[in-house]
């Protein structure tokens, strides 16, 4: 490239921080040498040789030649300031460099230096003086402790291997340089290619949150159409919901690790909801909304992109066909597919007809199809051919199981099976066994640029784990009876725990349905107020925050003299101002809640009462605001769902209106954050005759 027309800032001044990082006209490395065993001199090799177009310089005061380009004593000493410098010196150079780079103007720099803040309390005080220069210079810092970007313009990193199959299946942002190369050398070898490949490791200035940002807001063809995100914190909830859901709408899928997650213990909370909510809820919860695919492990990861890119991203339906040459594994592969919830594919007698006509009389038609260790080639490529003609709409995916039976040449069989997994209509997904005797034409297959699989149980549970990735839905619609600025007005001035008179008005104010009640403080207003209520009635102490633990309820109180000797034994309850009356209401119970979590929002709670919440913790969570769509999925998520529809005499209770009543909390504590904690425990009633029962709703300002 000409470096006279780098000379100047004009030509730059229209670049964003993305063209500096990802696409940059010219790239600095600050120590480049000519040892490729030291950073400096490898990464410098790498983008050397790997097809970079742009200007490349060594700034290196101690060699007059590196690798045989352009070499610089100084910073200052360059032609002009580099898009993107790539610092690779000893820590104690790293800040007198970094003011070096600012004053020269350089835009983007990703320092590979370690040393600082992992290491001590005195690296985080450079790492903070760094960050103060970068921002004075108006330059993007990526690092320290970093170990390089790889662009589809350059391949600048020092450590792990540099991606060399084709396709670009995969682009990465992680939080970790070593989780990145431990990843790609794994995934290579199942044949999965990369195309960006981003690590930030000690993140001073940008997290995963901004690059996914910056990311998304260039996303295009040239992109993979899956992306793995490895994240040991979340630092921007709501970024990272925003270009996630972008992104998947765009057609890229998002698998995740979120590590560093450990049991939360017991919470110091005032509601169920907040006791209930651990460390990792929110995170999953905000995963969920935004529609990523959260696994545990590199192997999981790798699983689940394998998947994804041999079925293009999804499963049409949950049907899987098997074809194998051995019983054993199609029998494991069947197991594995009922355990995850998916189904093997039940097929059209024209289809069997077909089979039957070109499979050996031995085999087996029905799925799996065991086509015995005879098969060959054009076998194969028969069967495959005729599934895909015949089950097209009730098949998602064909599994292939191949061993090495030794009876007919395996390199011709892999052959037609990548074929298929470009042609096909349906998705084609192969799981091979023979690494030991048929590995070097497993390898010729890799190198193709197709994905496979070791294990059967494995390839089920990724075909599982992207069936069931997160729906992203729609806006939320206004709700009957939700009444914004009623709510703003009850709520003004409040603080802590509310009282039931401004719970009541809250309730009704937000479109719940609530049984009759009044609060009574006088012994002398109590006939009354049983009166207007009418038997059988619940009495439920008013101040304690938790009744039930100071025996403050009574419910199916059935007469005046019951309902008095129970208003004298509550009022001497310590603190105890009052006791509310209320109808007595039948039903299935049901809790829901919702919890501030900083950052997150709020967390919805859903799950039947009582043993189901408190000992079998059969409740779920999502992240506010709820679409009824999304209040539904909760409702059918736990695993005593059946109750509700009605079991053995039990009325059922509607389930749209639970879901109406999960949205409209949803809402409510979406609108007025400064709701903390909130409990509808129970929600209890039959058919769409549901009542707020008792309602906990604690302000934190």
């Amino acid at each position: 490239m000409d470096t006279a027309k780098l000379t100047g800032k004009t030509a730059t001044s229209l670049k964003s921080t993305y063209d500096y990082l990802f696409n940059p006209e010219s790239i600095a490395v600050i120590g480049a040498s000519n040892d490729p065993l030291k950073p400096g001199g490898r990464v410098f090799k790498n983008i050397r040789e790997q097809g970079y177009k742009g200007a490349l310089w060594a700034v290196n005061p101690k060699a007059l030649d590196v690798q045989g380009m352009p070499t610089f004593e100084t910073i200052s000493s360059l032609p002009c300031a580099p898009d993107l410098a790539i610092v690779a010196i000893p820590a104690k150079f790293v800040i007198d460099t970094l003011q070096a780079l600012g004053d020269k103007g350089t835009r983007a720099v990703i320092v590979l230096t370690a040393g600082f803040g992992e290491k001590d309390a005195q690296g985080k005080e450079v790492e903070m003086k760094m960050l103060m220069i970068g921002k004075a210079a108006g330059m993007a810092i990526i690092g320290p402790n970093c170990s390089g970007f790889l662009t589809h313009s350059y391949k600048g990193k020092f450590a792990g291997i540099i991606p060399q199959l084709p396709g670009r299946a995969v682009d990465i942002i992680s939080g970790s340089g070593a989780t990145v190369d431990y990843v790609m050398e794994m995934a290579e070898g199942r044949g999965l290619s990369f195309g960006i490949v981003l690590n930030l490791g000690n993140s001073i200035q940008y997290s995963v949150e901004d690059l996914l940002r910056m990311y998304d807001e260039q996303y295009g063809p040239k992109n993979a159409r899956v992306l793995f995100l490895y994240m040991e914190s979340v630092k921007n909830p709501s970024l990272l919901l925003t270009h996630a859901c972008s992104l998947i709408k765009k057609g890229c899928a998002i698998v995740a690790i979120k590590s560093g997650t450990t049991p939360a213990g017991e919470r110091a909370a005032a509601s169920h909801t907040g006791a209930m909510s651990g460390s990792d809820t929110a995170v999953q919860a905000l995963f969920d909304k935004a529609g990523i695919i959260r696994v545990q492990s590199k192997a999981e990861f790798i699983d689940t992109a394998c998947a994804l890119v041999a079925c293009q991203g999804t499963l049409a339906n949950r049907n899987v066909c098997v074809i194998t040459d051995a019983g054993g594994p199609g029998v494991m592969m069947s197991d594995a597919i009922f355990r995850q919830g998916l189904c093997m594919a039940q097929f059209k007698d024209t289809t069997l007809e077909r089979l039957r006509q070109v499979l050996p009389a031995e085999a087996t038609l029905t799925n799996p199809i065991d086509c015995l260790p005879s098969r060959n080639a054009d076998l194969i490529d028969t069967i495959i051919t005729i599934i895909s003609e015949e089950e097209k709409e009730n098949v998602g995916a064909i599994a292939v199981l191949i061993g090495n039976s030794g009876m007919s040449d395996n390199a011709p069989i892999y052959a037609v099976i990548a074929d298929a997994m470009e042609k096909s209509l349906i998705p084609v997904i192969p799981m091979f066994t023979s690494l030991a005797t048929a590995g070097e034409k497993i390898d010729h297959f890799r190198k193709s640029g197709r994905v496979y699989f070791q294990d059967e149980v494995s390839l089920a549970v990724a075909l599982a784990s992207i069936s069931r990735q997160p729906q992203i839905f729609a806006p939320l619609p206004e709700l009957s009876g939700y009444d914004r600025e009623a709510i703003a007005a009850i709520l003004k001035g409040q603080n802590q725990v509310l009282a039931p008179q401004t719970v009541d008005r809250l309730m009704r104010a937000a479109g719940f349905k609530l049984p009759d009640m009044v609060t009574v403080t006088d012994r002398a207003d109590l006939e009354k107020a049983c009166a207007v209520i009418g038997f059988p009635l619940v009495l439920k102490v008013v101040g304690p925050l938790h009744k039930s633990d100071v025996g403050g309820v009574r419910t199916g109180v059935a007469d005046l003299n019951q309902a008095r000797v129970a208003y004298d034994e509550m009022m001497t309850i310590q603190g105890a101002t009052g006791v509310l009356l209320q109808s007595m209401i039948s039903g299935t119970e049901m809790i829901l809640g919702a919890s501030r979590e900083d950052g997150f929002g709020h967390l919805i709670m859903f799950g039947l009462g009582g043993i189901y919440t408190e000992v079998l913790k059969d409740i779920c969570f999502a992240l506010a605001p709820l679409t009824l769509s999304e209040s539904l999925k909760m409702v059918q998520k736990v695993k005593s769902f059946p109750i509700l529809k009605g079991v053995r005499g039990q009325k059922a209770v509607s389930i749209d209106q639970v879901a109406d009543n999960l949205a409209r909390l949803g809402l409510l504590v979406t609108d007025f954050p400064m709701i903390k904690e909130m409990d509808l425990n129970p929600l209890k009633g039959t058919f769409e005759n549901l009542y707020a029962v008792d309602t906990r709703i604690i302000i934190d300002l």
